[in-house]
């Protein structure tokens, strides 16, 4: 019953041996090793009865033993579903309830396997599905991406084209893996005989530490984390490091350019997509991503896009409108919510929330998230343009923006500032300097100094949690006068 996945991460570590496949801190997993403890997985998930396509959540946080998890899984044609070990356990519940999951498994734990029953009637939709990623869904509750072996496949092969991947590539793996876009870096290196140095959360020292240590070839980071390595002060002497894959959220011009200048013997490859296609259905480096700043790329293999305005008409070229995405890698739907699922297409291409304009060549620049426009006064402003103009200040390292209700103006722009270290502007600086690059309705209406921005469990810096942490500091009744020096606490880190 073994599905395509397990048949390839299982060749992989039979073909790889004693050869060292995974260093996690200062422990290294051979691949004959990691074979042998996802046999032990499996022979605690046969004594529970494992049926063809049922959900099996797994708990993960970028462990060795969590890829035997899942190869474990695979094997027996069970679904994944990755919960982060340090989230919550009403979030850890929810999610178990959502997905149907009778079973537990935790690759560190013993007994590995906690069952509360007997199996479900399977749901089809899970036919021939590898895992469930769950998403932030706008009521707040989560949605479970179904993504297929097939699909998940497909992407790795056209992937390994794109990025001109090959076996014995040495990858550090610094996102986490219940992110699509840890998941694929990761499954790419390990079925392709590649060697995967893992870390349980971000540091940017430790990223550089063991990207030298390790003579890695190849890593995967968000903007965010480009930016604080950045901001470390620390030197990217990293001579092995041929690919940097960014994305996960937007890269602005100048950071893609500052990073390309710091790593100068490195190619950046600025990569766009969604869960629910698969991930990376945009590239753009080299050439193109310095004369493009900001653009997410052109379409990558099996991959068609349109930009339509509301009415699902195509736009012209130049123009603003919903970027939509056909894929041969779409996700089998949303499990359980098949209304969800059919309102997300619109004649077989995915509607993806995000506003776009393509430039007649065929390179789509992201605009801003439609659920994210800030309406002030009935004007419509982009939080991504404010952001951009306020980082293209000297000091300011990051900026944030969002939207906060108010009586008059329907919202008020807030943006949150960290400034880079050893550099100074208070907010009546940060203002003039907008003055000079917005029109007066796109300006922030209050200016907020922070210590560090809210992130999600991706590592993105997360602009909804920033509205909640001012809204909940009264930042909202403030007005816009006065600059609000308060220092939002960090979100807790449990990646998604």
């Amino acid at each position: 019953m073994a599905r395509k996945l397990a048949r390839r991460l299982g060749q992989a570590w039979l073909d790889g041996g004693d050869a060292v496949t995974i260093i996690e801190g200062e422990t290294s997993w051979t691949a004959r090793q990691l074979g042998d403890h996802a046999d032990r997985l499996q022979a605690h998930l046969e004594a529970h009865g494992v049926a063809p396509t049922e959900p099996v959540c797994v708990l993960v946080s970028n462990r060795a033993v969590d890829f035997a998890a899942f190869l474990a899984v695979w094997r027996l044609g069970g679904v994944v579903v990755p919960i982060h070990r340090t989230s919550p356990k009403a979030a850890q519940d929810q999610i178990f309830a959502a997905a149907g999951c009778r079973l537990l498994l935790d690759g560190l734990d013993s007994p590995a396997v906690h069952s509360t029953g007997a199996p479900q009637l399977p749901d089809p939709l899970l036919e021939d599905a590898a895992v469930v990623v769950f998403t932030s869904g706008s009521t707040g509750l989560p949605k479970g991406v179904v993504l297929s072996h097939t699909a998940l496949a497909t992407k790795l092969d056209n992937n390994c084209r794109v990025l001109d991947f090959h076996a014995g590539e040495r990858t550090l793996l610094a996102l986490q893996i219940t992110f699509s876009f840890g998941l694929w870096v990761s499954l790419l290196t390990l079925t392709t005989g590649g060697l995967l140095v893992i870390h349980q959360k971000f540091d940017p020292a430790a990223v550089l530490r063991d990207i030298r240590r390790h003579a890695i070839t190849r890593t995967g980071l968000v903007p965010t984390m480009l930016r604080a390595i950045l901001a470390s002060g620390l030197t990217p002497d990293t001579p092995s490091l041929r690919h940097i894959y960014t994305g996960g959220e937007l890269l602005s011009g100048p950071l893609g350019q500052t990073v390309a200048e710091a790593f100068a013997s490195t190619t950046l490859f600025n990569i766009f997509g969604l869960t629910e296609t698969g991930t990376c259905d945009l590239f753009l480096h080299g050439r193109d991503l310095a004369e493009h700043p900001g653009a997410v790329g052109r379409p990558g293999p099996g991959v068609s896009i349109r930009i339509a305005d509301e009415a699902g008409n195509p736009v012209p070229a130049g123009s603003v409108g919903e970027l939509q995405i056909q894929t041969e890698t779409i996700m089998s739907g949303y499990l359980g919510q098949p209304d969800l699922t059919a309102a997300s297409f619109a004649d077989g291409f995915f509607r993806t929330g995000d506003l776009a304009r393509a430039s007649r060549d065929g390179i789509v620049e992201v605009v801003g998230r439609a659920k994210e426009l800030i309406s002030r006064g009935g004007n419509k402003v982009y939080p991504q343009e404010v952001e951009l103009a306020l980082q293209s200040h000297p000091a300011v390292a990051l900026a944030l923006a969002t939207g906060l209700p108010d009586p008059l103006l329907g919202e008020r722009i807030h943006a949150a500032i960290l400034l880079k270290p050893g550099k100074q502007a208070d907010a009546d600086s940060l203002r003039a300097w907008t003055a000079e690059r917005l029109d007066k309705f796109k300006r922030p209406d209050a200016i907020h100094f922070v210590e560090e921005l809210p992130t999600g469990r991706t590592g993105k810096a997360d602009r909804k949690r920033l509205g909640e942490l001012l809204a909940a500091n009264g930042a909202a009744s403030e007005g816009h006068a006065q600059p609000h020096p308060s220092h939002p606490p960090q979100e807790q880190r449990h990646e998604t």
